[in-house]
């Protein structure tokens, strides 16, 4: 398990990036953590990665405590932290091997492990070419190799993907899949798309606290609505109560009601042949509904 009591994290600045966070979820699968830029996700991984002392509360991985525990929880972790490059003049096999060699690996297990990591990811053909010849989404997989490899069954993954073209980001999800399988992954994100499609257990964190955490479905009976209707019609009005009504900057309208008033409304509007879309409610909605308040709610009439 992985629990956090009332963890806070205050800078010098009075800047409140944690408060009083409480958490609790198994250690297996993909966790993902969404949240807006600011929103507390890297210091919150810094602190269970152990690079960051909190300034009050508690934290512990598999009964190990962050702060008291370290050398023990460090031999069981490894962390992709964000802002994490490849060096330009070494290879991918350096690259790994190099950081096997910080953790404390023998040459020779080192190099066995390297062979495997590389193997793993696909990118063994590469090993001796400089990472600076190599793609972005390459480089990333480098960086995921250097993790692998380290045989930690915890891994520490914040905003992998930033930066990277649509098909790198589909490939490199394909690792995180497989990866899940025997290791626990945190993965910090604001591509929402990627939580939904890689995460077993969603946290979505606002201002420091965590306003909602689970399955998507689990989150999806959280803020009570199952379906999505956008009308892609500008300044459409309804007539009747139907849930939570958000309106976008361009006069479309998003509606986000339950089964009964979908299957309703959505009959309604075929029969007026109004354009619309339905679908189940995302992550996204889901996101914008407690983080960022609707500008209308439970107000229009049909």
């Amino acid at each position: 398990m992985l629990v956090c009591k009332g963890l806070s994290k205050k800078y010098e600045d009075g800047h409140v990036a944690l408060d009083k966070l409480n958490l609790s979820l198994p250690t297996k699968g993909i966790f993902a953590l969404i949240g807006k830029n600011g929103a507390g996700k890297t210091t919150l991984t810094r602190i269970l990665a152990t690079e960051l002392m909190p300034t009050s509360g508690k934290a512990y991985i598999d009964g190990m405590d962050v702060v008291k525990d370290v050398a023990k929880l460090r031999d069981k972790i490894a962390i992709l932290p964000q802002e994490s490059r490849a060096v330009q003049w070494l290879t991918p096999k350096q690259t790994v091997y190099s950081y096997l060699l910080y953790r404390g690996f023998g040459h020779k297990e080192a190099m066995e492990r390297v062979d495997i990591a590389l193997k793993e990811l696909g990118v063994e053909n590469y090993k001796d070419t400089l990472n600076r010849f190599l793609s972005g989404g390459m480089k990333r997989k480098i960086l995921v190799a250097t993790i692998l490899a380290s045989d930690a069954n915890i891994l520490f993954v914040d905003e992998p993907t930033t930066g990277l073209d649509p098909i790198s980001r589909a490939d490199l999800w394909k690792v995180l899949n497989k990866l899940k399988k025997d290791h626990f992954i945190f993965l910090t994100t604001h591509y929402l798309e990627e939580a939904e499609k890689l995460a077993d257990m969603i946290g979505i964190l606002d201002e420091g606290k965590i306003l909602g955490l689970g399955t998507l479905e689990e989150l999806r009976n959280k803020v009570k609505y199952q379906y999505s209707i956008r009308v892609l019609q500008k300044n459409f009005v309804l007539k009747s109560k139907v849930g939570t009504v958000i309106r976008g900057v361009d006069g479309s309208m998003q509606i986000l009601t339950s089964a009964e008033d979908a299957d309703r409304l959505s009959s309604k509007l075929i029969k007026d042949r109004i354009k619309f879309s339905i679908n189940p409610t995302s992550l996204e909605d889901i996101f914008y509904y407690l983080v960022k308040k609707p500008i209308e709610e439970d107000t229009y009439e049909s």
